[in-house]
């Protein structure tokens, strides 16, 4: 399906659409896009990159989807799925290697795990995330899925100042009930929280959020990536008004 969103100075339009990527040359793309963005503001340590590219054993396990520009035909934001089956035939989806993710077994329905959302600094605006989240929405309507989870990033470049901020301010409003609780294998190291800092959520985070999405207890240090992940969970029964009837639609 194809969408229009708005240059952020309001003088042209970009066109924008969603896309499946599949096949190998769809799934470097994405893979350079991730390097790009991961390696260039997070500094993060990645296989794959002598090659230009964020590569890792469950990719080819995952479905991958994004957005393109149509005028450039550049790809400018992308993210990878992988469902409870893929999952099991992996012996763990990928969070597991952060969490420790017992609490969630009780879960009833099939869970789609969303993971290594990027995009590119010039579309970070809501018409791209809402091109994403579209697509997003087919997949999960179309898999009949109960449940997206996933991680969320925040960068720890300030030394976890904003990390423990924006923490402070989760826990009051989008924290989950005690029995859906994902315990970090590598906590956040502790830090005495200056007064005056002013909690300034990641767009991905804060779009998450809005979805309706509820965190799970504390973040984990990843330490190639130099970020805090946050672990969240989506009951698609629980969406927030303003996106359900995309998420909905196939009920």
């Amino acid at each position: 399906m194809t969408r229009i969103a708005r240059s952020g100075d309001n003088s042209t339009e970009r066109r924008l659409q969603a896309e499946r990527l599949v096949g190998p040359t769809a799934l470097q793309e994405a893979q350079a896009l991730r390097f790009s963005v991961f390696s260039g503001e997070f500094k993060a340590k990645l296989k794959g990159a002598e090659l230009g590219l964020d590569m890792d054993d469950y990719d080819i396990h995952c479905r991958h989807i994004g957005v393109r520009d149509l005028r450039s035909g550049r790809l400018v934001a992308t993210t990878r799925l992988l469902d409870h089956q893929a999952a099991n035939s992996l012996g763990r989806f990928y969070s597991e290697e952060e969490f420790s993710l017992h609490g969630l077994g009780g879960l009833q329905g099939p869970i789609l795990e969303l993971g290594r959302t990027c995009v590119d600094p010039a579309y970070r605006n809501g018409g791209t995330i809402a091109v994403l989240w579209a697509e997003l929405a087919e997949v999960l309507n179309e898999g009949r899925y109960s449940y997206l989870m996933g991680c969320a990033s925040i960068p720890m470049q300030d030394g976890g100042v904003q990390a423990h901020a924006i923490m402070q301010r989760l826990r009051e409003r989008y924290l989950c009930t005690e029995h859906l609780r994902a315990e970090p294998k590598k906590p956040l190291p502790n830090l005495a929280l200056p007064g005056n800092v002013i909690a300034e959520m990641p767009p991905l985070l804060k779009a998450y959020m809005r979805l309706g999405a509820k965190i799970c207890g504390e973040p984990c240090w990843d330490e190639d990536f130099q970020v805090a992940d946050v672990f969240i969970l989506l009951k698609r029964d629980e969406l927030c008004p303003r996106y359900a009837r995309h998420f909905k639609a196939a009920v």
